[in-house]
């Protein structure tokens, strides 16, 4: 018998979770302004392997570290490292809240890869609220108005789109790979990546800077294990709205710490593009709307550079080995 779900225990911890995954998005903007994000993920890798490790030991699984579809496995990682770059860029250049505002139209993105990567059919209904999440992203970034675009709207969008994507690629191979194969590949095509880069971009770092990473590396992956147990305790219709909490901390941390106040458009469309992956997390979860529950099933984090994201196959109260799937995210991503 599944033990009892717990979902208010569940969206505590999940509202804990990415309570901390914006603090670490906060070291990662403060970082940001002095140094490159390949510098930052590769010395965030250094910190977390120990922590990756203990993780990886954990896998009871019988088997070999071979890819069963290592050319996925690669666009995979690939797809993490351009995310984890790309995101952390945006969160060095951008205010807080709108970076989060353009990350979170990656579950509508999510949505229109699964239609040719899973063979997933979207519906009016969905489609809709794809299409007005889209317009709420338009209303954040108001081409032509405000400021304009700039290199860090297109890098969150960026991050956005290949984080999706290597939410689908997990989803369509989650089940014939191990989790450990599943993270190792991203870790290693990081770190090879990020090491090659690191003699154009380095910068000498005090002490007090190298510790902000350790706590970056401890925040990352502290907020993915209470996320496991959340999805382990409440179900995924309760715990994958909860990382739309995220704005309230985006709002005070960039008003405190960064003198960044969100314009009333910003709001306007962080609202439009909420209420649409909220309404599209709550069509799949409704039964018969969705064979694949891509957006259920995912969780939206930017890659952190060194744990990749956890993708979850939730059931009713547990997670086991077998159902925990790896790609990015995190982080962050």
């Amino acid at each position: 018998m599944p033990a009892p779900v717990s979902n208010l225990r569940g969206a505590m911890l999940s509202l804990v979770a990415f309570g901390l995954y914006a603090t670490h998005d906060v070291v990662v903007k403060f970082l940001g302004s002095s140094y490159s994000p390949v510098q930052i993920i590769f010395f965030g890798g250094m910190f977390g392997f120990p922590l990756l490790a203990i993780l990886l030991m954990s896998d009871k699984t019988d088997g070999h570290l071979r890819p069963r579809h290592p050319w996925w496995l690669m666009i995979r990682s690939v797809a993490g490292v351009a995310t984890a770059v790309a995101g952390f860029y945006a969160f060095s250049v951008l205010p807080m809240a709108q970076t989060y505002a353009i990350l979170f139209a990656q579950p509508l993105l999510i949505t229109v890869l699964a239609i040719p990567m899973l063979g997933e059919k979207v519906g009016v209904r969905r489609g809709l609220a794809v299409v007005v999440g889209m317009i709420g992203v338009m209303i954040v970034l108001r081409p032509g108005g405000g400021d304009g675009l700039s290199w860090g709207h297109l890098a969150a969008l960026s991050a956005g789109l290949t984080g999706a994507l290597a939410s689908i690629i997990v989803r369509k191979i989650g089940a014939e790979e191990r989790s450990v194969v599943l993270m190792v590949y991203p870790m290693m095509v990081s770190f090879v990546a990020m090491g090659v880069a690191m003699p154009f971009v380095y910068k000498p770092m005090p002490i007090e800077h190298l510790g902000l990473l350790a706590l970056f590396a401890t925040l990352g992956f502290v907020a993915t294990m209470i996320l496991i147990a959340a999805y382990k305790a409440g179900e995924a219709v309760i715990v994958a709205p909860m990382q739309y909490s995220q704005i309230i901390w985006a709002v005070f941390f960039g008003a405190v710490l960064f003198n960044e106040y969100p314009d009333q458009w910003t709001v306007i469309g962080t609202a439009v593009i909420i209420a649409s992956g909220v309404y599209i997390v709550l069509r799949e979860a409704g039964g018969g709307a969705s064979r694949n529950n891509p957006v259920l099933q995912s969780k939206m984090r930017p890659e952190t550079g060194f744990l990749p994201r956890m993708v979850m196959r939730m059931g009713r109260g547990s997670v086991t080995g077998k159902e925990l799937g790896v790609a990015k995210d995190m982080g962050s991503v």
